[in-house]
């Protein structure tokens, strides 16, 4: 495995030819941009959301090009804080154009996640998204091995069919 970070893991996002599916087993993440907008969600305080410009940017330009970004946030009920703040955010990256959909571990029996989140690139390039023990981001390892791929594109499979769209989700 290959480690990508800094602007080669921004790279991915404008090099993807088609599509980019990301899978997110955690619930919750203390990436360190992160930390201020989800204490003012904690205290119940606007965010302005500037720190998810970036990020916001590089979906749009992805999706207006024609290129389709999905995302599956696999969450345990009840949900954790960064999961409801999670919900709160995740219409920002939907306006953008990344269609995100939300499954609740009770319902992820039999299927063989790998260990870490990954993003997977044109169904043939994974890169997972490594983070260390307390919950920050380590940065991305990729792989072009056909077994692990395989594994992921099932994965992706199984819980695509069973996740439910954020709008419908949220509502339930």
């Amino acid at each position: 495995m290959r480690p990508v970070r800094g602007e080669a893991f921004d790279d991915l996002f404008r090099t993807f030819t088609q599509t980019a599916f990301h899978l997110e087993l955690k619930d919750s993440y203390h990436v360190r941009h992160e930390s201020g907008p989800f204490d003012l969600f904690l205290e119940g305080k606007p965010d302005d959301f500037v720190w998810h410009e970036p990020w916001l940017a590089l979906v749009h330009e992805a999706t207006q090009a024609g290129k389709r970004m999905t995302r599956v946030r696999v969450v345990t009920v009840p949900h954790s804080d960064y999961a409801r703040w999670g919900m709160t955010v995740a219409p920002l990256n939907i306006e953008a154009g990344e269609d995100i959909r939300w499954l609740p571990r009770h319902l992820t029996t039999g299927i063989d996640f790998p260990a870490d989140d990954y993003w997977l690139f044109d169904d043939s390039r994974i890169v997972f998204t490594v983070f260390e023990d307390d919950g920050r981001f380590a940065g991305g390892l990729e792989t072009f091995d056909s077994e692990t791929i395989e594994q992921c594109r099932k994965v992706h499979e199984q819980v695509w069919n069973l996740a439910i769209p954020h709008a419908d989700y949220v509502s339930m």
